[in-house]
């Protein structure tokens, strides 16, 4: 059975023309002149693929593609744009377009492209979708919002076929949760999943790790060594921060994904690789593309099926879900009988934005269980940087305590909401060293939120750069300890 495309183009002789092409390359197709005959065309009967221009009147390609998306998920959309601008492609793709191609459109270019996506989306059609909870080895992937459950569809989708992917996504939103929970749930399940963070590899040492080296390949190679790729022979390697790789590394690891080999340093043997690659990055690469710095066909080879995942500030009805998803795992493993979280808090991880998504809030939780002495989390046990979303309701609390001088009583718990009054037996009742191991344990938490990155660590938790710097000094904290 021939696939189907629509073609989506107001220009009569260009939408001619795209016809003419797609069915004497085999391909079934329907045209419409814009975007609404092409919405009445897709309601009277699904196509596989839709061909469409961005610049259309009545409604533009990049309103009829959301609303393909919400009609229909899983069909493919690939967009032609006359302005070949980053900032249509990038929308297009984030908004669920399969690529995008410039005008004036090269034949060979198109018949590549759709044939290439709906080869693509052959091998995973057909397949259910998930549950709300994924399952994988150590760990659930959780989620509710109707965002998650097109993700779910698309991991038990990838877990059926031997596609590389990329993973895109924020630091934080579960990227390589994602890549286990593919693998996991794969043919290649009983075999090894290795993870490499590309950007904590130093460059000099990235083909070696990789690829292995013979004894004495180069000044310290005493031993021959495998290398990442023959070690997770018959499973899968997972690539976090692929837009942090040189280009030079680019290279090497496009001619292993187009020929399935690799030679470790030193060596004049070619060894068969049988690994699934799946790749992950919070960069935008397409602006890589543009100016340089990644190359734009190990990009195509990568990106046969993407996976965007959303921050958690766009997927707030997940939060609560989550929240009692980690008090669970966490009075397991401290031992604790936390019910839940007090209103008050809950509102305040609801107004939180989370630039640390949900590792941040997985830390969050942990946070309050360590300082949290009820058992239920409040607003005292969450960390310092959070209670500015609380400030009026505190103001309200003191406001009324000021106004009401019997309501303080010898009996009160907390002198100032955070602090015990009554002494602790064997607790060492000095301020300066509580502060410090508030500030240690603070520094510690963010550093692994934001992954060991000092910049973004000094910019998400307002801290001074160079106060951060001083204070990793003071308590001899390093950063590269929590890179991933």
């Amino acid at each position: 059975m021939r696939r189907q495309v629509l073609i989506v183009e107001d220009e009569p002789e260009l939408r001619s023309n795209l016809s003419e092409v797609l069915q004497e390359n085999g391909f079934a197709v329907r045209t419409a002149n814009d975007g609404v005959e092409a919405m009445e065309a897709l309601n009277q009967g699904r196509s596989d693929l839709v061909l469409m221009d961005v610049n259309m009147p009545r409604m533009s390609g990049l309103e009829t593609l959301k609303k393909i998306k919400e009609l229909d998920p899983s069909i493919l959309v690939i967009l032609m744009t006359a302005y070949s601008n980053i900032e249509d492609a990038v929308k297009a793709v984030k908004d669920g377009a399969y690529n995008y191609l410039a005008k004036p459109v090269k034949q060979a270019a198109l018949v590549e492209m759709v044939g290439r996506a709906l080869d693509a989306q052959e091998m995973v059609e057909n397949m259910a979708f998930s549950a709300p909870i994924v399952k994988i080895e150590n760990g659930e992937f959780v989620g509710a919002s109707n965002e998650m459950r097109k993700i779910f569809s698309i991991i038990h989708k990838l877990a059926k076929v031997e596609t590389s992917v990329l993973i895109r996504g924020e630091s934080g939103t579960g990227k390589e949760l994602v890549a286990r929970a593919i693998h996991f749930n794969s043919a290649r399940k009983d075999n090894k999943l290795v993870a490499i963070n590309c950007s904590s590899i130093a460059e000099t040492l990235f083909e070696s790790e990789l690829f292995g080296h013979e004894k004495g390949a180069f000044t310290g190679a005493d031993q021959r060594q495998i290398g990442r790729f023959q070690y997770a022979d018959g499973g899968t390697i997972f690539l976090d921060e692929i837009g942090d790789l040189s280009m030079a590394m680019q290279v090497k690891l496009l001619r292993v994904l187009q020929e399935r080999k690799f030679t470790p340093v030193g060596s004049n043997r070619e060894i068969d690789m049988n690994v699934r690659i799946i790749a992950a990055t919070n960069r935008n690469l397409e602006e890589a593309i543009q100016k340089g710095t990644f190359r734009e066909d190990l990009f195509y080879r990568l990106n046969v099926i993407p996976i965007f995942l959303p921050p958690l500030r766009q997927r707030k009805d997940d939060i609560e879900r989550l929240v009692r998803f980690f008090v669970t795992k966490f009075n397991r493993v401290h031992g604790k009988q936390v019910t839940g979280v007090a209103p008050l808090a809950m509102e305040t991880l609801l107004k939180h934005q989370w630039p640390g998504n949900i590792r941040e809030l997985e830390n969050v939780i942990e946070h309050a269980f360590v300082i949290e002495s009820t058992d239920q989390i409040s607003v005292s046990s969450l960390p310092g940087y959070m209670r500015p979303h609380i400030k009026d309701a505190q103001e309200m609390d003191n406001d009324a305590a000021l106004s009401n001088p019997d309501s303080f009583s010898a009996d009160d718990g907390d002198d100032d909401g955070d602090v015990a009054a009554a002494p602790v037996p064997g607790a060492t009742l000095d301020y300066k060293s509580h502060k410090e191991q508030f500030e240690k344990e603070f520094i510690i938490k963010a550093l692994k939120t934001f992954r060991g990155r000092i910049n973004q660590t000094a910019l998400h938790a307002n801290i001074p750069k160079k106060t951060l710097l001083r204070k990793l000094q003071k308590y001899n904290i390093k950063a590269e300890d929590y890179r991933e």
